[in-house]
């Protein structure tokens, strides 16, 4: 018999004690609340699903209010914004169909901290069944990492989380067969005790294909039955939303609330469900169909059935389970990976069925793995569990499904450090090699050869090609598309609004350099405890910054197309992970990740980042400001991170990256940078340094005038920009299209075929190094921090 929690009659004490013996992470006045909803005292399966649907991760109670007001999620692309699974975004026509691209954006951080293989691995599966759900093909997976300081106080750990994660990664996503298309990876004494694990998982679907996450209207004219898919139902992720919701104490860590992957079996489920849909598209059968995370088999079938306008009765003595001795409340609230959920016809059930457990024979790929019919689509607007005879959960699902609402106290604190004096007479060029050699400035390849970049055939730039990824996932058409992921925690702990503002600058300019046009935005917005005004200051000022720079820097430019400029960048889909934070009460600094897509309208014309040919001219786009602040110069060389911060202009961003994306796509670069963390001495040294497409041994001649900074700002400092190699014959045509713009190249040089990296200010040299010293510089760092479990296929 089901318990019943006496929530009414108990005191606070009692109450308290209750839910913490029970495991449940509700407050008092929460857990009244719901037997206010009910008229009467919950059971204790019905305490542990509204644990669950209440929770941080699952409700947004904090933040919903916030992520309204400033993100804008409509644009003329846009089919679906961040209302289901993932978001969609039209990219364009080929092969005579509309096809759109799904968008999906979340965070494993806790998990990855206590468990790095296994919660970094879930995650990628996670985000994966998101864009699976929508009816689309994934088409590749992007990972930005955050860890602790690999030389700090606690250097063996942040290293061994690290490894594992990055190993978790690989071996999920390479044996799934999905493309690893970027990602970036931040050291910060910041993360040492909350690593931040966000994974961006990007699909392709025809229009006409999408599928929903929620019961079809259909099921108003005809009975509807709920099947649940995939591995049979264990302990595994218990409290797992529940988890992500609350500080993680290093003492006592939730093993148990971390999923267990399995990607073969994955890979399995990932062909029977196009086979599902395929027959279902064929037959002109509606369905509904979502992936099982956070909350599990209670989570999926009350969301699709209030999404739809429905009730659900699940029975939940009809499921698969690894125990027959699980309890009520593990069966119903458990995050079991690889399992999904489908709303279908009665009449279509049975072929389901055979589709899953006889044609792909699950039963037999893993042990207790099915499809089973577990409960059924109602008309009363009612959510039921029920086992057996026991009724475990009855309540209206807008009840189960709402969620609540706080108002938090916002109180910002940016900080000021002065800025640091700079030593005039500074040898600049040993400077450079130090910047080179910093953990967050060297070479990424070593993590980049264990992914797998090829699978799937569609690179054109891989992972340290390009300042974004490229796939050309078409045939038999020239289009493609870019996407990249950006954020730096730096500028974020300085001033939060800039944190996010600048974020979404800096993807922009990256897109910029593959001649993408921005389509569309997710965000995974990762701060500390909510229930503190500092940190949930911080989250909103940098949702704030995030929202401006959509609509300040918007859609850049009218296309073939007919879209009108000045709607903003659209944010489709995306995350909030509250509560990374020690149990000492230590945040993680604000670290809004954004990762933005952009149509490639022919990818036969992209530029890479590396060097292309001896004698070319190139162009330095962008004033030079004194914006150290934040910066790596400051940093690492000097110690601080004082001084001015990049200032976010919208407006110069827009022409710039304007200019650039129709440079590109009209074949007039050969190569194309951004001006990012180190300045343009940094950026420099890749071009020379960049992997393939490219020529090996280049240097560049390059004389920056100092317009009244020094030369450290000149050289080092953060203010954006663009370095681009120009195919000579059409170097005036850039330049007029710089003045068309509005704006005036600041520096033009050569690419010489000497191999060296020759840098003046006001025509005084102040770096001159070779290509190797480059190289042994950037290249050595990150295969000393860790050691991986060994190389997957990939390009390295």
């Amino acid at each position: 018999m089901e318990a019943v929690i006496d929530v009414r009659r108990l005191s606070d004490a009692e109450l308290e004690k209750t839910l913490s013996t029970q495991a449940l992470t509700l407050k008092t006045d929460e857990a009244r609340r719901v037997a206010e909803l009910l008229g009467r005292d919950p059971t204790l399966t019905e305490l542990t699903l509204f644990d669950t649907m209440w929770s941080e991760h699952c409700s947004y109670k904090s933040s919903r209010e916030h992520l309204k007001r400033h993100l804008p999620t409509e644009g003329p692309d846009v089919v679906l914004g961040p209302v289901e699974d993932a978001g969609i975004v039209r990219l364009g026509e080929a092969d005579g169909r509309s096809w759109c691209l799904v968008l999906s954006h979340e965070s494993h951080n806790h998990p990855s901290q206590v468990l790095p293989f296994e919660g970094a691995a879930t995650g990628i599966g996670g985000i994966v069944r998101d864009v699976y759900c929508m009816g689309a093909t994934v088409v590749g997976v992007l990972d930005p990492l955050r860890f602790g300081d690999p030389a700090g106080a606690h250097a063996a750990r942040s290293r061994e989380i690290m490894a594992g994660v990055v190993d978790g990664i690989w071996h999920y996503a390479n044996a799934l067969g999905v493309p690893n298309l970027g990602g970036d990876l931040v050291f910060h004494a910041g993360y040492d005790d909350n690593c931040l694990v966000n994974v961006v998982a990007v699909g392709l679907v025809p229009e006409d294909e999408i599928v929903r996450s929620r019961v079809p209207a259909e099921a108003a004219a005809e009975p509807y039955d709920f099947i649940l898919v995939g591995k049979p139902t264990d302990e595994s992720g218990f409290g797992g939303a529940a988890f992500a919701s609350i500080i993680l104490d290093a003492s006592v860590e939730n093993r148990g609330a971390v999923q267990v992957p399995d990607p073969f079996l994955k890979r399995v489920l990932s062909e029977a469900n196009k086979a599902v849909l395929a027959l279902a598209r064929a037959e002109g059968v509606a369905i509904g169909f979502k992936d099982l995370g956070a909350g599990g088999i209670a989570c999926v079938s009350s969301e699709l059935a209030e999404a739809g306008g429905f009730g659900m009765r699940v029975w939940l003595d009809k499921v698969s389970v690894s125990d027959e001795r699980l309890a009520s409340r593990v069966i119903a609230c458990s995050e079991t990976q690889e399992r999904y959920g489908l709303a279908v016809p009665r009449r279509f059930s049975a072929r389901v069925l055979a589709i899953y457990n006889e044609d792909f024979d699950l039963p037999h790929v893993y042990r207790g793995a099915c499809a089973r019919v577990v409960g059924e689509v109602t008309q009363d607007g009612r959510y039921t569990l029920t086992r057996g005879e026991d009724v475990l959960c009855d309540a209206p699902v807008e009840v189960v499904t709402s969620g609540i609402r706080y108002a938090r106290e916002s109180r910002p604190a940016p900080t000021a450090p002065p800025a640091p004096a700079h030593e005039p007479g500074r040898e600049l060029g040993a400077d450079l090699l130090t910047l080179l050699a910093d953990p967050n400035l060297c070479d990424r390849s070593y993590l980049y050869q264990h992914y797998d970049g090829e699978v799937q055939g569609h690179a054109c730039l891989r992972p340290g090609e390009g300042d974004s990824g490229v796939s050309a996932p078409f045939a038999d058409s020239p289009l493609g598309f870019a996407i990249t992921c950006d954020g730096n925690p730096f500028y974020g702990e300085r001033d939060p609004y800039l944190g996010g503002a600048l974020a979404v600058c800096e993807a922009v300019r990256n897109l910029a350099c593959q001649g993408a046009w921005p389509l569309a935005l997710t965000d995974c917005l990762n701060y500390g405890n909510p229930e503190k005004p500092g940190p949930f200051g911080a989250f909103v000022e940098g949702v704030r910054g995030v929202g401006d720079a959509c609509r300040g820097i918007g859609r850049l430019a009218e296309d073939e197309r007919g879209l009108a400029p000045g709607n903003p960048i659209p944010v489709i889909s995306g995350n909030v992970s509250f509560y990374n934070e020690s149990a000492r009460g230590a945040a993680i600094p604000p670290s809004p990740i954004v990762a933005l897509a952009g149509r490639v309208p022919d990818v036969s014309r992209v530029p890479g980042q590396q060097l292309a040919r001896e004698g070319d001219p190139l162009l330095l786009i962008g004033a030079r400001e004194d914006a150290l602040g934040g910066g790596a110069y400051h940093r690492v060389i000097l110690g601080s991170s004082g001084g001015a911060l990049p200032a976010a202009d919208f407006a110069r961003v827009r022409a710039e990256a304007r200019v650039v994306i129709e440079a590109a796509q009209a074949g007039w670069l050969r190569a194309a940078h951004d001006v990012g963390e180190g300045g343009v001495a940094v950026a420099a040294a890749e071009m020379m340094l960049g992997r393939r497409p490219g020529a090996l041994g280049l240097g560049i001649a390059l004389d920056l005038p100092a317009g009244g900074l020094d030369a450290v700002a000149t050289l080092f400092g953060e203010s954006g920009g663009f370095l681009l190699e120009v195919v000579p014959e059409r170097l005036d045509a850039l330049l007029a299209a710089c003045a068309g713009a509005g704006l005036t190249p600041l520096a033009q040089g050569r690419v010489t075929g000497d191999g060296r990296l020759r840098l003046a200010v006001d025509g005084a040299p102040r770096v001159e190094l070779a290509l190797d010293s480059l190289r042994r510089a950037w290249q050595g760092t990150l295969p000393g921090l860790f050691t991986l479990n060994g190389t997957a296929g990939g390009d390295a």
